[in-house]
């Protein structure tokens, strides 16, 4: 999967992936007001511009950003904390697991939410 449009509850994920809109996708993922995207970061070292410049792109259709940073809560590396907190994008890290729960029950809600998950093993 390169892109997924639109908004999608997450099935399930595990075993380096994740399952929403009746597909499978095998690694990270960066989700967007605009859709879903394929992410080739395996670690918060690992983000490229491209993601940032994505969720910049569309930060006026966000209320905030949630990070998934794998299997262990991490703590994000100051230069992500001082690129979002210049754009003024809310951001929440916390492990994948349970940046998925909160990701669906945010989406559920109908709020405006993005997140980059990465994936666990």
């Amino acid at each position: 999967m390169k892109f997924l449009p639109g908004r999608h509850l997450i099935d399930s994920f595990g075993n380096g992936g994740f399952r929403f809109g009746n597909l499978s996708h095998q690694g990270s993922v960066l989700i967007l007001p605009s859709g879903m995207r394929a992410c080739d970061a395996m670690t918060l070292n690992d983000v490229t511009p491209t993601e940032i410049d994505a969720v910049l792109a569309e930060k006026s259709q966000i209320d905030f950003l949630l990070i998934g940073t794998g299997k262990e809560m991490l703590r994000l590396p100051a230069t992500l904390i001082k690129i979002f907190a210049a754009a003024h994008v809310n951001v929440d890290a916390m492990n994948t697991n349970a940046a998925v729960r909160t990701y669906n029950v945010v989406l559920a809600e109908n709020r405006q939410v993005a997140a980059l998950l990465i994936a666990v093993p």
